[in-house]
């Protein structure tokens, strides 16, 4: 089956007040009304593959319970997250959490979207990569053995922002986005530890 070049991809929000992901956009077809029956990438063997998919649908329309309000305190954010819902958000549904204080900002983002429009998981991420889209595609640690990249239109890192994508399954990811840090590290460091309470609360679902 032909598959769109339209991929959509997670980014972080240019304004604090708006977490939902954005588009990347090659010439070509618009995205199929019929899911493909595999991502654009999946014959591509550096993708990593998911081993044990993970359920999300009980997340679908409550984004921001994928993180603990606890797990997010410790991170500074003390108000609760803002969700979009998959028709506000372009990858799918999202919820974003602001710290006033010091202007970072976080987004945790359920591709549910890129899946259902058969540009999904790590394979949509390294297609982004190949056709351009994405400057940054690198390894990250495993979360909680699940695989996972960093990856943007450009690498941010050393100026405080952080973009993680992990795989639950292989036409499935989601994302964890930050900005507003100091640096590469305590700005990986969150995405990281958000990342992981995503995974622990998808493995307790």
């Amino acid at each position: 089956m032909k598959i769109a070049k339209t991929l959509w991809l997670a980014c972080l929000a240019v304004s604090a007040l708006s977490m939902a992901g954005c588009s990347f956009q090659t010439a070509g077809a618009p995205a199929p009304t019929t899911q493909p029956t595999s991502s654009p990438a999946s014959s591509n063997p550096a993708v990593p593959k998911v081993a044990q998919p993970l359920d999300v649908s009980a997340f679908v329309a409550d984004p921001c319970g994928l993180v603990p309000q606890d797990t997010m305190a410790g991170l500074g954010y003390s108000s609760p997250g803002t969700a979009h819902d998959k028709a506000q958000s372009p990858a799918g549904p999202d919820c974003g959490w602001i710290n006033s204080d010091n202007g970072r900002n976080l987004a945790v983002i359920l591709q549910t979207n890129n899946r259902d429009s058969g540009i999904g998981g790590l394979a949509g991420i390294y297609t982004g990569r190949d056709t351009g889209q994405l400057l940054l595609l690198e390894p990250a640690p495993d979360v909680m053995g699940y695989p996972a990249v960093y990856s943007d239109r450009q690498d941010r890192r050393d100026r405080g922002a952080c973009n993680l994508v992990v795989g639950v399954a292989d036409d499935l990811v989601f994302s964890v986005g930050d900005q507003g840090y100091t640096g590469s590290q305590d700005s990986c460091d969150a995405a990281q530890r958000v990342a992981a309470a995503v995974v622990k609360t998808l493995k307790e679902a």
